[in-house]
């Protein structure tokens, strides 16, 4: 580019700012344009546009009267108004709704309080969305932005958003006397040439509060779950963001679950598919967000009507049983086979003592027992075999003195030689704990989700539904978090005495007799932030298994087992040479890698 063409492209950009800067309309004359584009909208729409008296010091405007569809669309008399609210009340729920969406703005659940002693409300104002959405003439209309006229009969309530002459969409809520159902009915009239497509779309967004002690807690056991017609009961994450789709049938209901209370909708005519999404709020005091879209199957009738019922209530596994459509498998009870011993015998087990009207401090005790007793032959079994390896163990050195510790092969080789001979199983005193051990896991699930332990005390814990602090540090902790639990340090120092106990008893050596010790410093830092009712579980257990161990010893004469074992190794070879299935396959396994060295 040369100098003269640069200078020319200089002086028409000059010329072109210069046009813009004092051609541009003044504010009046942008304000006279806007009017006149308002004016000449209104009488397309065929509105006589009011006149302004001049000569008044006050503008006075005559407002005219307007066909509100033409003006401003579907529903157009519905999309303005003045909020106002309507309560249905019963013994168990407080409920507000707002002609604003006609929908349920707040749910309180009376009898009931937060941690903290307030009134337990599970949501309320704008955290909580719910409407349909149409496609109506050429919209998208979501009747949360509506406005509705709300009629009250009794303990029903009728919400109704006027589209034109009989045509509306209306809600009808009906909450029945000792109750946490709230039955909810949606009318849509007259709306058959309005509503396009097959379907109609339903959406409930909801934020909820936190009610418990600990946050972390509620976050670990809240989600959304939902129910196929034909299929279980399933849920999305309990611990990150996540969003799944539906459409694998029709969809009997979702819940809004937090750790003790839930907000379900059941489909009386199920929702042909939809989405699920939950997500994990950063500010203080909010538990989960939840988000559900459901289609409903449009039939353009004059009268669509679809039922359905709100669940507002706790988590109680009785309770949510006597609602029907599996709503009480939203109780985690662990998974296979610990959620059918948590069904099918703790569960049982528990309401039975619970009919006695005892402290729950007093229950748990009796179930440990009850517990402990019905494990005793196997423990007994346990301890037994325990007893046998440490009065061969003396014979066990000897062989690793005579082959060597560097032959590892061969020494498990007369290891398994002496074990024939002696007719000890090295396994059985692993197999009884082992037998044992789902049940004892089946606790870990059982008492961090049984809602009669929340706000319940004992001995100091005044809540054994969350942990006690017996130590609050006011800060963060690695490992522990901001408190330390009583109740979990005495489960802690217990388990280091059985273990200790255990050492001696079974004369572990080595790297065996520490291990041991790690495991319980372990669970101090995971369990700290446990149920103090969980904790509790585990000390009584360590405490009675401790016991059970020394009326065991005093049973078991470690001479007779001596001579029993050489009564064993007297024994002809012909009467022994039966072999188990699993003595036959260590022994095949220990050859295999004795010829493998060669």
């Amino acid at each position: 580019m040369d100098r003269n063409t640069f200078t020319g492209l200089f002086l028409i950009m000059i010329i072109l700012a210069g046009s813009f800067y004092f051609l541009r309309p003044t504010e009046a004359e942008i304000k006279k344009t806007k009017e006149t584009e308002r004016l000449d909208s209104l009488k397309k729409a065929g509105v006589v546009p009011a006149v302004k008296d001049t000569t008044a010091k006050a503008a006075t405007v005559v407002n005219p009267v307007v066909d509100s569809l033409a003006l401003k669309g579907p529903f157009g008399t519905a999309l303005a108004g003045t909020q106002s609210n309507t309560v249905l009340e019963n013994e168990n729920l407080l409920i507000t709704l707002s002609n604003k969406g006609g929908r349920i703005s707040s749910v309180q659940i009376k009898n009931q309080k937060t941690y903290a002693g307030k009134p337990l409300i599970l949501f309320t104002g704008d955290q909580n969305k719910f409407g349909l959405n149409l496609n109506a003439a050429g919209k998208t209309i979501n009747t949360n932005d509506l406005y509705f006229t709300p009629n009250k009969t009794g303990n029903t309530v009728s919400m109704r958003a006027n589209y034109g002459s009989n045509a509306y969409v209306e809600y009808v809520y009906d909450l029945k006397g000792l109750s946490n159902k709230v039955d909810f009915k949606i009318n849509l009239v007259g709306l058959q040439q309005v509503i396009a497509g097959n379907s109609v779309g339903l959406n409930w967004q909801t934020t909820l509060l936190q009610q418990e002690k600990s946050i972390e807690s509620e976050h670990r056991y809240s989600a959304p779950y939902y129910k196929y017609v034909e299929g279980d009961v399933d849920h999305l994450s309990v611990s990150k963001d996540e969003k799944e789709d539906l459409a694998k049938g029709k969809i009997q209901w979702f819940s809004f679950k937090q750790h003790f209370f839930s907000a379900s909708l059941i489909a009386k005519q199920p929702f042909e598919k939809g989405s699920l999404e939950v997500k994990i709020p950063t500010e203080p005091g909010l538990v989960k967000f939840y988000d559900a879209n459901m289609q409903l199957p449009y039939a353009h009738t004059a009268n669509q009507a679809y039922e359905m019922e709100f669940y507002f209530g706790t988590n109680k596994f009785s309770a949510l049983k006597a609602q029907g459509y599996d709503l009480e498998k939203q109780v985690d009870l662990g998974y296979w086979p610990l959620k059918y011993i948590n069904r099918f015998i703790v569960l049982p087990v528990f309401n039975f003592l619970n009919n006695f009207g005892w402290n729950f401090g007093l229950i748990i005790l009796v179930l440990t027992i009850l517990l402990k007793v019905a494990l005793s032959p196997l423990t007994y079994k346990s301890y037994l075999s325990m007893a046998k390896m440490r009065v061969l163990k003396p014979e066990m050195d000897e062989i690793k003195a005579k082959v060597g510790e560097e032959n590892a092969t061969l020494v498990q080789q007369e290891y398994l030689k002496l074990y024939k001979k002696a007719g000890v199983n090295p396994l059985g005193g692993c197999l009884p704990m082992v037998l044992q051990l789902p049940l004892v896991m089946a606790f870990f699930f059982f008492f961090p989700n049984l809602f009669e332990l929340r706000g319940e005390s004992f001995l100091w814990m005044k809540d054994l539904s969350t942990y006690d602090e017996f130590i609050k540090f006011g800060f963060k902790v690695p490992f522990i978090g901001d408190h330390l639990s009583l109740m979990c340090v005495l489960m802690t120092i217990s388990t280091l005495i059985m273990t200790y106990f255990n050492n001696q008893t079974s004369g572990a050596t080595g790297q065996m007799k520490y291990i041991g010790y790690v495991m319980p410093v372990i669970f101090l830092g995971v369990l700290n932030s446990y149920p103090a009712g969980l904790n509790y579980y585990y000390f009584l257990a360590n405490l009675m298994t401790f016991g059970q161990q020394i009326l065991i010893r005093k049973m078991v004469d470690d001479d007779k087992i001596h001579a029993l074992i050489q009564q064993n190794k007297a024994r002809p070879a012909d009467e022994k040479k039966k072999k188990s299935k699993f003595q036959q396959r260590l022994d095949d396994y220990m050859r295999q890698q004795q010829q493998a060295k060669k």
